[in-house]
């Protein structure tokens, strides 16, 4: 099984500690989410793996023997800073990527045109990637991440600029990545791209991991499931409900956490009793959520 395995990483710049122990995998097939305040470690952690810095100390594996240059050449990396030439036409910028990675013109330009299209790239055959959008020149960034048919791909914010549509046929084009075998691991402060599309997540605060694991896994492990209840009543109506939390809270709408889970028939008849229940029931916290509660522990470690 194709696993990228990075093991105890350091890296300080000066007296800053960018990176204090950071360790995490990807295995085949799997798509990791890797989330962060800005400043974190995510960047410095895919620019090492990337080859790009240097480590103070730690390793980086593929299939557990450290990486060469061979090895590197077999991932698709997308950096957050565009790193396109402005001035070649679209298509040529993506085949040249390929034939960087040791691809034959010919095989490198029929993969650009059909990632081109794949990606819906709104460009004519001349264009000059200067002249696209944001948005596309996003897209076509990611094309010439692919282009070599990589092992996994490493994107540091591959969804941001994106409209909607965007977004939608860059999660496609990753999900058949994945299926075919290709890791993912990809940084996002879009928490709710995060937790549709990935299998594990892993979170960095102050240049440490503080969790690591899927949705169930970091569920069970922190925060309890919220009680969402929506009356049509004066929001005062949870004053004095004792272990009653109150967690988010929109117009009619809230969100609680119970100290006691089987206080909620408590919770229910006090709703009741202040107005017409339009909402009550139990759900699973949001990665959001999850993310909160992670970094408020990590801060009350230090």
């Amino acid at each position: 099984m194709d696993v990228l395995a990075i093991h105890d990483l350091h890296k300080a710049y000066g007296a800053k500690q960018a990176l204090a122990g950071v360790s995490l995998r990807v295995d085949a097939g799997e798509m990791v989410g890797f989330v962060g305040a800005n400043g974190a470690g995510k960047s410095t952690t895919m620019r090492i793996a990337m080859g790009l810095l240097a480590a103070d100390s730690g390793s980086v594996r593929w299939n557990g023997a450290p990486l060469t240059f061979a090895t590197r050449q077999r991932f698709g990396y997308m950096p957050e800073e565009r790193g396109l030439y402005p001035k070649m036409r679209v298509v040529e910028q993506v085949a040249y990527f390929g034939k960087l990675r040791g691809m034959p013109a010919a095989e490198s330009a029929a993969a650009a045109a059909k990632l081109i299209e794949q990606m819906d790239v709104v460009a004519g055959p001349r264009d000059h990637v200067q002249a696209l959008s944001l948005g596309n020149q996003q897209r076509v960034q990611l094309a010439a991440a692919l282009v070599h048919d990589p092992q996994l791909l490493i994107l540091d914010e591959p969804f941001s600029g994106l409209d909607p549509v965007g977004v939608d046929t860059m999660a496609d084009v990753l999900a058949q990545r994945r299926a075919t075998g290709t890791g993912v691991l990809f940084s996002s402060h879009q928490l709710e791209l995060v937790e549709r599309l990935c299998d594990r997540v892993v979170i960095i605060r102050s240049g440490r991991i503080v969790a690591d694991g899927t949705l169930a896994e970091l569920r069970q492990a922190g925060a309890r499931e919220a009680l969402e209840v929506t009356v049509l009543a004066d929001p005062s109506w949870t004053d004095g409900l004792r272990g009653v939390r109150v967690i988010e809270r929109e117009g009619n709408s809230i969100v609680l956490a119970l100290d006691d889970p089987n206080d909620d028939q408590a919770v229910l008849a006090a709703a009741i009793a202040a107005g017409r229940v339009e909402c009550f029931g139990w759900r699973q916290p949001s990665l959001a959520e999850l993310y909160r509660e992670a970094m408020s522990e990590a801060s009350e470690g230090e």
